[in-house]
């Protein structure tokens, strides 16, 4: 409230001035040589403080209005991890959740969760849809800026129903990070790198981790 205080200060300020020097003008009787210069003055600053306003709106717009999402706050993990594995899902959804706009998480690998966090949806993710399945298969992050927008908002049923933005980061060709954010546009160039180099942090534990299992059953 304070910031728009105080990007309507100038404004508010330079239409009063305007409109005490029309009244002034129009209440005195005989206009002196010095009153009309000051008149002219007084209207020149009320214009450069409505114009800062209007060049201020320009340069720093209003940030997108955030929702308060719909859901219980959780945190679910697939029961039959190993507690490397857990600890590691723990630590990379605790980071997204409080370095970038992200409020819930879903991770996805071959045909079923690994993780859901922060504000669930009204039920669990059972299947990659066709949104999903192209950022798995270009391995290209896909943000939907505002989801109200797309259409193929409805495969998003896992996430909160008033969730405004959505980023598809694939993991590796298995596993893709669907993140949900509370407000659309929300994620800046710096946070969707960040998506990233915390997902690829990620593709190398996953590959540690099940390259060991495997070579633990060729040992066995």
């Amino acid at each position: 409230m304070n910031n728009q205080f105080l990007r309507y200060l100038p404004l508010a300020t330079g239409i009063l001035g305007g409109t005490l020097l029309l009244l002034n003008r129009l209440l005195t009787p005989l206009l002196t040589p010095s009153q009309a210069r000051s008149d002219v003055v007084g209207v020149i600053l009320a214009a450069v403080l409505v114009l800062t306003t209007l060049i201020w709106q320009q340069v720093q717009p209003r940030p997108p209005e955030a929702v308060i999402l719909e859901g219980e706050e959780g945190f679910e993990l697939a029961a039959d991890l190993d507690s490397a594995l857990k600890t590691e899902l723990a630590w990379l959804s605790y980071t997204l959740l409080t370095n970038t706009p992200t409020k819930s998480i879903v991770i996805w690998r071959g045909d079923r969760p690994l993780l859901r966090r922060g504000i669930l949806g009204p039920k669990p993710m059972t299947a990659a849809g066709p949104i999903v399945r192209r950022a798995l298969q270009t391995q290209r992050p896909i943000y939907l800026v505002n989801l109200a927008l797309y259409p193929g908002r409805i495969e998003f049923d896992y996430l909160p129903p008033n969730t405004q933005g959505v980023i598809c980061q694939p993991v590796d060709e298995q596993t893709v990070m669907i993140l949900g954010t509370n407000a659309p546009r929300s994620y800046t160039k710096q946070d969707e790198q960040w998506v990233a180099a915390l997902a690829a942090k990620f593709a190398q534990v996953l590959a540690e981790q099940y390259n060991k299992d495997s070579q633990g059953l060729d040992t066995l």
